[in-house]
């Protein structure tokens, strides 16, 4: 996407997660202690994979990232929309994916992996590590946190929800913008730059992304030719 229609689409993003807000929450039971309603019930399971997806290259990661949303699915009122990010993609390719689970719609970004992951700057992920300083990404289910502006401006923070992602906190591993996330890095090296272990992303596309995103849903990462 070039930087002209950014704005239109960082818009109509952001206008769509405040509509699929409402509708993630619509399966929610209903009342209040004068007026309780009909009994509690559940969440509703994840919606199927829509058509338009179950054919797609991350077809089976988001399966395993739906079946994650179910596993955790008491930390999560928005179930609507979630991110993926396929690992066995190198950095060149747009592997990041937001995924409507409801309509089928997905839009696509180039991420980026951490140092640690790839010592050798290949441009490929080698490795996974959930420990402190070892700048490498961690795979696993993570729960989208607050939006906030620190040294690489507007990003937004994760919470590990799995043992291999349980210091995602204390890791700073967050979504933010990256100069070497961009398709003219791409073009002039064949590759993104890595990061700390972050997810990041180019920066003129964060508001889209975190617009998209918003606190409260699953961002889920893996890499299954590990598996």
């Amino acid at each position: 996407m070039d930087r002209r229609n950014f704005t239109k689409f960082a818009l109509s993003g952001l206008a769509l997660s405040f509509l699929s807000d409402s509708m993630g929450r619509a399966a929610l039971p209903t009342g209040s202690p004068e007026n309780p309603g009909p009994e509690p019930v559940s969440l509703a399971p994840v919606p199927a994979t829509p058509r338009a997806i179950a054919q797609k290259p991350y077809a089976s990661l988001l399966e395993r990232a739906r079946a994650a949303l179910d596993n955790h699915a008491h930390h999560f009122e928005l179930r609507d929309r979630v991110a993926i990010v396929d690992f066995d993609a190198p950095s060149k390719d747009m592997r990041m994916h937001i995924v409507d689970l409801i309509g089928g719609q997905t839009s696509s970004y180039l991420v980026a992996h951490g140092r640690g992951s790839d010592p050798a700057h290949s441009g490929w992920l080698h490795s996974f590590s959930n420990q402190p300083d070892s700048l490498a990404s961690s795979s696993g289910a993570f729960k989208t946190g607050e939006m906030y502006f620190g040294q690489h401006g507007r990003s937004m923070r994760l919470l590990g929800l799995d043992p291999q992602n349980s210091n995602a906190e204390s890791r700073a591993i967050v979504i933010h913008g990256a100069d070497y996330v961009s398709e003219d890095h791409v073009a002039a090296w064949g590759k993104c730059g890595r990061s700390e272990g972050c997810f990041a992303v180019a920066p003129h596309i964060v508001p889209q992304v975190l617009g998209l995103l918003g606190p409260g849903r699953m961002l889920y990462a893996d890499k299954l030719g590990m598996a």
